[in-house]
């Protein structure tokens, strides 16, 4: 082998990592992890608790509009956590509209400041960036940040900033790449004048008149913060708003937007974006409705249409891991085991998984210990709550109406539902037209709770309660039994007791 090297003809990669691996009889890792985002950080750490030799390899490639971010991935830089506190930036806004009716004295208009709020909430993220970094470290833990790719089952290589190469081998790869946003490029101007969510959260200044292009929760809550904050947003959506999610709850989420102030173009879908003198950028769309072709300008184009696995570099063709020829996501079996042994995959590269943090941890937590634990649990992908936060949160767990009708049929399933009106609305007159919760549940004698759905203020933490009793197979019958907290709006829930299929009013009066 040196001798190659001498005539200046080095080995090829896989070659020179199987002869080092010949040489020293094992890989240098018990365990590498291929993506820095909340299910490999996990699942690396965790590994690390066992003992075990474990590496992190992580590396952002820049958004086409140049932007990047720290350690940690999608959900710390770019997703839950800026979100939230853009969220709560909103319902700041409202809140200070509210006070006035509870006897506080503001002098208005009152401004919101971009820029402010902007550094505060990148400032926290990179906090969060040196935080995993140090607790890696500490659990011994060695992190790359490179761009790795596959050279063989057991082999990754890839090149740091300053082009050198680096070679890492394992007993065990995990995949947590997560996926980047999608970018219309059949539509001309849309990767040259457009941002996604891997841009917004880093502006430095205020994105003004903002189009959001697309009717995913994404969409929802960023255009809902931008409204709350005083721009003016418009949402264009091309069919339904929150595919996926109960559509009843979805049509209530975006009826209260539009009354909140945020603009909806309804069955519309962009045809171009072009850059005006101005700087300012002119869409072109068709309304299928109408069959017209309609412009209006904006300062900012962002998409959220979806996302796509984070892929494309890790040469996974070569090393047999099968991918699905629709989604592009990896497929995984129970155990989070690829197609290739001792090649795993977790969080939201994987086909059929929630694309959700909380599920990503648990996996990655998981899968650890079933390598080096001695563990035989699987990852349990039913009854996983959420909540859009959309200014009016939906928060939800199990089934949708529509699901549960779909696995069950309508005759067997009841729906019992309110309207209810917040305590803290009613000073401030907000309306709560929209505020509304409802479960669904067998219609057999033991009604076993098959969905809960609920919107209104701090849904998800509304929903996180009562997430356990149903994930451990809550009847009816038990919640009725259970003492609600007064004055909440959580104690709703355990005061359901109308059903649709009745056609009483639905709507709580009293307090």
């Amino acid at each position: 082998m040196a001798a190659l090297w001498r005539r200046g003809r080095p080995p090829p990669v896989s070659g020179l990592c199987r002869t080092l691996r010949a040489l020293s009889g094992k890989n240098e890792y018990d365990l590498l992890v291929v993506g820095g985002g909340s299910g490999g950080l996990a699942c690396a750490k965790e590994a690390a608790q066992f003992g075990r030799k474990v590496a992190v390899l992580d590396y952002v490639e820049p958004s086409p509009r140049g932007t990047t971010w720290g350690l940690g991935g999608t959900c710390v830089n770019v997703g839950c956590i800026p979100k939230k506190l853009m969220h709560q930036a909103a319902l700041l806004g409202s809140a200070l509209k509210d006070a006035q009716h509870y006897g506080w004295n503001i002098s208005q208009p009152v401004h919101h400041t971009w820029s402010v709020m902007a550094q505060g909430v990148q400032n926290y993220v990179k906090s969060l960036n040196w935080g995993h970094r140090v607790q890696l470290q500490d659990k011994k833990v060695k992190y790359f940040n490179i761009k790795g790719s596959f050279s063989d089952p057991h082999t990754v290589r890839g090149l740091t900033k300053a082009g050198k190469e680096t070679i890492v081998t394992a007993d065990n790869i995990v995949i947590a790449t997560g996926g980047r946003p999608k970018y219309p490029t059949h539509i001309a101007g849309a990767l040259e004048h457009g941002i996604t969510s891997d841009d917004l959260f880093w502006l430095k200044e205020s994105p003004g008149k903002t189009l959001v292009v697309g009717a995913s929760y994404v969409s929802l809550e960023c255009a809902g913060f931008l409204t709350g904050i005083g721009l003016d947003t418009t949402v264009m959506m091309r069919s339904i708003p929150l595919r996926g999610f109960d559509q009843q709850m979805a049509s209530l989420v975006t009826e209260h937007m539009e009354s909140y102030g945020t603009k909806f173009l309804k069955r519309c879908f962009p045809t171009k974006v072009e850059k005006l003198k101005s700087n300012r950028l002119q869409v072109t769309w068709r309304n299928a409705d109408l069959n017209t072709e309609e412009t209006d300008s904006f300062d900012t184009v962002m998409w959220a249409i979806g996302r796509v696995p984070d892929t494309k570099t890790l040469n996974l063709e070569t090393v047999g891991v099968k991918t699905d020829s629709e989604t592009g996501k990896i497929i995984v079996d129970a155990s989070e085991a690829t197609s290739v042994p001792h090649i795993y995959a977790v969080g939201d590269i994987t086909e059929g998984r929630p694309e959700l943090t909380p599920t990503a941890i648990a996996a990655g937590k998981l899968l650890a210990q079933r390598l080096f634990g001695q563990s035989s649990e699987l990852m349990d992908y039913d009854n996983v709550p959420t909540t859009v936060f959309t200014p009016l949160e939906y928060g939800c767990v199990g089934l949708s109406e529509e699901a549960a009708v779909q696995c069950h049929g309508s005759d067997n399933i009841e729906v019992y539902h309110a309207y209810y009106k917040p305590l803290e609305f009613t000073v401030a007159e907000r309306d709560t037209t929209q505020c509304y919760v409802k479960m669904v549940c067998l219609r057999e004698r033991e009604q076993r709770i098959l969905g809960l759905h609920f919107i209104g203020p701090n849904a998800g933490e509304v929903i996180q309660g009562f997430a356990l009793g149903i994930k451990c197979g809550a009847t009816y019958p038990q919640l009725m039994k259970t003492v609600g907290i007064h004055p909440t709006c959580a104690e709703e829930v355990t005061k359901l007791h109308i059903t649709k299929r009745s056609g009483l009013d639905a709507t709580v009066t009293g307090c």
